[in-house]
């Protein structure tokens, strides 16, 4: 993640073959008026565990793409906390890969603040 996007603020916490967890800081440009976590923000957390989830069980292929993501908003998270995103793979195909990551405020993993489901487009030079 550093080498291919050395600008994200995401951090990969855990990756294993069942999931991937990453964590997204909350700051003050990820908040929007209220006081609450962007859309955009929970988005892109959602986006990079699928993404880290992809390339566990495809290999380093940066040039794998979102080809689409559904995302609901749950509950506001809370604007002190970090995000945790939990992706996990529901489909591994040959052209594609179905995730889904479910988004949590820092310290309350028992109840997810958005639900995303996210496909990933595997380049046809790395299909199996």
């Amino acid at each position: 993640m550093r080498d291919q996007f050395p600008q994200s603020t995401i951090v990969v916490e855990k990756v294993d073959e069942q999931e991937a967890w990453a964590r997204q800081p909350v700051g003050a440009s990820h908040l929007r008026p209220g006081g609450t976590v962007s859309g955009p923000t929970m988005m892109a957390v959602a986006d990079t565990a699928a993404y880290i989830v992809v390339l566990s069980h495809i290999g380093i292929v940066p040039l794998a793409v979102t080809s689409n993501l559904n995302i609901n908003f749950l509950r506001k998270p809370e604007a002190g906390k970090a995000l945790l995103a939990k992706g996990t793979p529901l489909h591994l195909g040959r052209r594609s890969v179905l995730t889904e990551v479910n988004i949590y405020s820092e310290g309350q993993l028992e109840k997810p603040v958005a639900h995303a489901v996210v496909t990933y487009a595997i380049p046809s030079s790395r299909r199996r």
